[in-house]
């Protein structure tokens, strides 16, 4: 049985997930808990390979399927190498997106359906499930804007281009948003949703709603 705590955080990019997620690392190690971040795609030195080809926008012409066996690639990786070493040390581990992106993004957005996005989980991901998962929801239009003007700041600098799910039309974010609403109300117990609000906000919401789950857990991650 593992002993740390595995938390995710989900929604459209530009919902602020990796703002609340530094934040409430601090929150945690401030308290005395051990934390572990990581991302999906990303968060390995293979991973950040694979997120490179599945962000780049001249990487239009993946296939639905050839981007979600991408997807769990990254995510088996990411499990083997930092999250389930984490979990098993005891510490809090933090993930900035997981098989719920999957399932909205290509399950939804691409139209693969639950099913394959499921079965995948459950052979290459050994079925690992998060403890406690935040669905951020602002609205989308404010989200977007903000995940694209995010890029374009970043493809200046950088010359790095996240950009290809932002290119994306309006049909398939609104089929992505179905589908996280479909999971938040078939999964209650693990899904909570959050919507808009100011940061700070926010903020208070996730740590109000994570110190009470941390009662109820008692000494056994602390």
């Amino acid at each position: 049985m593992r002993k740390g705590l595995f938390l995710t955080f989900e929604g459209l990019d530009g919902t602020g997930k990796s703002t609340q997620i530094k934040y409430l690392a601090a929150w945690l190690e401030a308290q005395g808990h051990r934390v572990t971040l990581t991302r999906q795609p990303g968060g390995t030195v293979i991973g950040d390979r694979i997120r490179a080809l599945l962000l780049d926008s001249k990487s239009s012409q993946l296939a639905p399927k050839t981007e979600l066996g991408l997807m769990f690639s990254d995510r088996a990786q990411g499990i083997a190498e930092v999250i389930l070493p984490a979990l098993e040390a005891g510490h809090i581990v933090l993930c900035d997106r997981y098989t719920d992106s999957s399932e909205a993004y290509q399950g939804g957005g691409r139209q693969l359906g639950s099913e394959t996005v499921l079965e995948l989980h459950r052979v290459l991901c050994g079925n690992l499930q998060p403890d406690l998962t935040f669905l951020l929801q602002p609205p989308a239009s404010e989200a977007l804007g903000r995940a694209r003007r995010r890029n374009e700041r970043t493809h200046a600098s950088t010359g790095t281009d996240e950009n290809r799910f932002e290119s994306e039309k309006d049909a398939f974010y609104d089929r992505v948003a179905a589908k996280y609403e479909e999971i938040a109300a078939r999964e209650p117990h693990r899904v909570v949703k959050l919507g808009s609000g100011s940061i700070e906000e926010i903020q208070a919401q996730v740590v109000a709603i994570l110190s009470e789950r941390l009662l109820k857990i008692g000494p056994a991650i602390i």
